[in-house]
């Protein structure tokens, strides 16, 4: 008979909690939920190695353990560091912890740009997020910034090294989800970039996952850029029978209409995908035909995509109708074909990279 595990019981921000040995602080943290739970921008639960590259996790443990009192003489990363019976932990009742994350955030954002207004990630940004809880109004660094070029890693993914924060989640996602690995990290300190060996691109069924581990705008979709603002989309949970054993099919598919502008993998509420899905769900299948759509997708209330996302309301009447007794309103003429810019036969959805004039024109 299997002998029954001892429990842990960790005590934070006054909140106590059981969890098995060897628990992260984090995920403890995320077993009790909501504002005690620490940010991560770099640990992803379902990413071996993950984790300690960001500091914004950082939390104070005022209590080692029952056996060993005595607390930790600096703050911790809670995603690195396992609880102990009888550990306390402060987080957000730490003005200590407060303030550390505060700095964390700073420079973070040092050589970051600012794209939100053009950023294809603005809506569902962690960096945005985290900037407006725990971030400053001003900065402080008055010296150059560090820029790069923009690279595409092939056909569909594109890289603005400027706005990475390396938390490596794209070099683990690729060495242990593929089959090879073809980027990394090259160069030292603040030359430090991710990167292909001679320019090469990443080719493999799964590496389009690189752009749902990505917490900021680094790593784009070259299908989706410049196309659409996430909050003008609807955001719906869809399946299909993938060709490939690896792919569990199941997708969000981000709608406008019936046009399918782009499909992500499912996440939870603290940006994880639940499983990852292959190229060919993510990037080739574009229309709603090829989906089995099961409905809305859950969207939490103070996410600027919830506005336009409409669950269980009524279509409104037209009022045309009434006003006309009953008749039906006569089409005096097609604005597509009178229009010499629209051209009802050119689909947004469809088309390779940003939309031009020349795209429009008969």
């Amino acid at each position: 008979m299997a002998e029954e595990i001892k429990l842990f019981k960790v005590k934070i921000d006054n909140i106590s909690v059981e969890v098995e040995p060897g628990t992260t602080i984090l995920n403890a943290a995320r077993k009790i939920g909501g504002e005690v739970v620490p940010p991560a921008m770099c640990y992803y639960s379902k990413l071996q190695g993950s984790g300690g590259k960001c500091r914004t996790c950082l939390v104070k443990v005022s209590k080692g353990s029952d056996a060993d009192p005595r607390p930790m003489p600096k703050l911790v990363a809670s995603c690195r560091t396992t609880v102990m019976d009888g550990m306390e932990v402060a987080n957000i009742t730490s003005p200590e912890v407060l303030d550390a994350r505060k700095g964390v955030v700073e420079f973070l954002l040092l050589n970051h740009p600012l794209d939100c207004p053009v950023c294809d990630q603005a809506g569902e940004c962690h960096l945005q997020d985290l900037s407006y809880e725990h971030g400053a109004d001003s900065t402080r660094y008055e010296f150059k910034r560090r820029t790069f070029d923009k690279v595409d890693l092939g056909d569909h993914i594109k890289l603005h090294m400027t706005r990475c924060i390396l938390c490596y989640r794209c070099v683990y996602t690729a060495d242990q989800l593929t089959e090879k690995r073809e980027h990394g990290i090259l160069g030292r300190g603040d030359a430090s970039e991710i990167s292909t060996y001679i320019s090469q691109s990443l080719d493999n069924d799964f590496i389009g996952n690189v752009i749902d581990v990505c917490p900021v705008g680094a790593l784009t979709d070259q299908t989706f850029r410049f196309k659409n603002r996430v909050w003008f989309l609807k955001p719906v949970d869809a399946h299909r029978n993938c060709e490939n054993p690896k792919c569990c099919g199941k997708t969000v598919l981000w709608m406008r209409g019936d046009e399918v502008f782009r499909v992500t993998a499912r996440k939870d509420k603290y940006g994880e995908v639940e499983a990852f899905i292959c190229d060919t769900c993510r990037f080739d299948k574009k229309e709603a035909k090829d989906w089995i759509i099961e409905g809305p997708r859950k969207i939490e209330r103070n996410s600027v995509i919830s506005q336009g996302h409409y669950v269980n309301t009524v279509k409104p009447k037209d009022p045309l109708v009434e006003v006309l007794d009953g008749r039906q309103p006569r089409l005096v003429f097609n604005i597509h074909s009178e229009s010499q810019v629209n051209r009802p036969d050119i689909d947004l959805s469809q088309i390779n990279g940003p939309a031009h004039s020349d795209d429009f024109k008969k």
